[in-house]
């Protein structure tokens, strides 16, 4: 299909006429796909935004952690749902039909390629775009004919195989981007689930739909759930003795119940899978509530839970200090220890032992004067616990 002929335009046309909200991450080649969404009128109707995060770092900054591989499905996934989160917090209230209406009408699209460069490329010359939109995530993979195109010529290629994806994201019966390739190049999609397939909560948190959702020990699922005083944040991969100790010895402190919390997003991980959530939700069946959440940091935690205290080892408490963790900037940390302060947050802090089997303890941690309330102590009396998931994890794949 000529990008420049009436057949493009009108098929541009129908994708701004489908009544969705796009948002767009495009990184690596295929900016141009933009420019062609743009220039036909009507665009404000289905773009909310579109980015284009090119360097390494501004890619992980957009997504939240830096990619094993820039050009990668697993990336175009990842910008995908990263670009369909920020959509749902920028879109509007659909006006007949409400935020319900229209987070089940936004889409996010990842791309990313590597394409012709004034470097010989020794990998492959390839591109990878995802959607994710209500009915769940759908990707394809093209690996070009080396040296078959110039530069010019395979970001028209990936612009316009960008905009046909877009156009199956917002249900608009379009070509395959397959047939913009020659026969002998490489080509692979999923398989699309139907248009209206169903989303269950979870899903909703893992899009960006919501921030946070609140599980009961029998299953049920709250979306407004009364605020948990004293939050025991953790990845819980795998759920152990210690966790249930040091949960116990907070609750018996505090004199209040204690609930967990899960992030679905990381700093410096992917996003978890739907499938990992369910299993690690699994291990507080009958036995606690667990606040599923999309705040990695606890800056953000403050924010969904302001005035509770977060139950933390010393490791934990002492990162809160490190300036690395906020980019070398130390600024950046005391506006988040403020940010934390001010919004009634406070830490209980658990004795840990460090990676050099140190025994770590709130005394041990050089805390500034001025945010010393911030923290209280759990006595090594009270509770000692020196397993650790990941020395769990290890023995499991020793065994293995």
């Amino acid at each position: 299909m000529n990008s420049s002929g009436a057949a493009w335009q009108q098929l541009i046309a129908g994708l701004h006429a489908s009544g969705r909200k796009a948002a767009l991450a495009i990184t690596g080649g295929g900016s141009g796909a933009i420019a062609e969404l743009l220039r036909v009128p009507g665009g404000s109707r289905l773009l909310i935004e579109a980015q284009i995060p090119y360097d390494a770092q501004a890619l992980a900054m957009f997504l939240g952690f830096a990619p094993a591989q820039a050009s990668s499905a697993d990336t175009a996934i990842a910008m995908a749902r990263t670009a369909r989160a920020r959509a749902a917090s920028l879109a509007p209230a659909n006006s007949d039909g409400g935020a319900e209406l229209v987070a089940r009408d936004l889409v996010g699209l990842g791309a990313t390629a590597a394409l012709v460069s004034d470097r010989p490329r020794k990998g492959e010359h390839r591109f990878h775009i995802a959607f994710a939109n209500a009915a769940g995530i759908a990707h394809c993979t093209c690996v070009m004919a080396k040296g078959r195109r110039d530069r010019a010529a395979e970001e028209d290629l990936v612009s316009r195989a960008i905009v046909l994806w877009l156009a199956r994201a917002c249900g608009v019966v379009v070509p395959s981007p397959h047939s913009l390739l020659d026969a002998d190049e490489h080509y692979a999609e999923t398989v699309l689930p139907p248009v209206d397939a169903p989303t269950d909560t979870i899903d909703q948190l893992l899009a960006g739909e919501v921030d946070r959702l609140t599980v009961q020990p029998d299953g049920q699922m709250m979306l407004s759930a009364p605020q948990p005083v004293v939050l025991f944040p953790g990845s819980f991969n795998p759920m152990h003795e210690g966790h249930v100790s040091l949960a116990q010895a907070a609750e018996e402190l505090r004199q209040q119940p204690v609930a967990f919390e899960l992030s679905v997003t990381n700093v410096d991980k992917p996003p978890l899978a739907g499938e990992t959530v369910r299993q690690r939700l699994a291990q507080f069946t009958w036995r606690a509530p667990v606040e599923l959440t999309r705040a990695p940091t606890f800056v953000e935690k403050a924010r969904l839970f302001p005035g509770t205290t977060f139950v933390v080892g010393a490791d934990t408490a002492e990162r809160l200090f490190g300036s690395k963790y906020y980019g070398g900037d130390e600024d950046r940390m005391h506006m988040a220890l403020e940010e934390i302060a001010n919004s009634g947050s406070s830490f209980l802090v658990a004795v840990r032992l460090d990676a050099a089997g140190r025994v770590r303890a709130l005394n041990d941690i050089p805390v500034p004067r001025r945010y010393a309330d911030l923290f209280s102590e759990i006595p090594e009396h009270h509770f000692r616990v020196d397993t650790s998931s990941s020395e769990i994890r290890a023995r499991t794949r020793s065994s293995a």
